[in-house]
């Protein structure tokens, strides 16, 4: 099984993810998604494989998003792509991928990435 977490060690629901994938016997691709930001087409497979629009993956409550306003391009997903590209920490946390599976989910709370380990 390939598993890829874009985590955030400062984040609790992500480092209780990546404890649980860990304790299944799994060893994940880490990817440190604010010191490795994904590229446009990156987030846009996320978000596909996830099943929602990139939009969903926006956590509004940060400074990032909020200072933006108006500048977030929400109707236009490339556009999108490459502004969360650009401001990495407004990503949902922790995105997990079974790269075999092509399914995706967001780790929160941790325990929603249970199904994806299990097949």
């Amino acid at each position: 099984m390939s598993i890829t977490i874009y985590h955030n060690p400062n984040c609790s629901k992500s480092r209780k993810t990546l404890e649980i994938i860990e304790s299944s016997g799994i060893e994940p691709n880490i990817v440190e998604y604010i010191k490795t930001a994904p590229d446009r087409d990156t987030l846009l497979r996320m978000a596909e494989l996830i099943g929602v629009p990139l939009s969903d993956l926006l956590r509004r409550g940060e400074a990032d998003f909020k200072d933006a306003g108006s500048q977030v391009p929400l109707d236009n997903q490339e556009a999108l792509a490459d502004w969360l590209h650009e401001h990495p920490r407004v990503l949902e946390r922790p995105v997990v991928i079974d790269n075999d599976a092509k399914r995706g989910i967001i780790g929160r709370p941790p325990e929603n990435v249970l199904p994806l380990l299990r097949r």
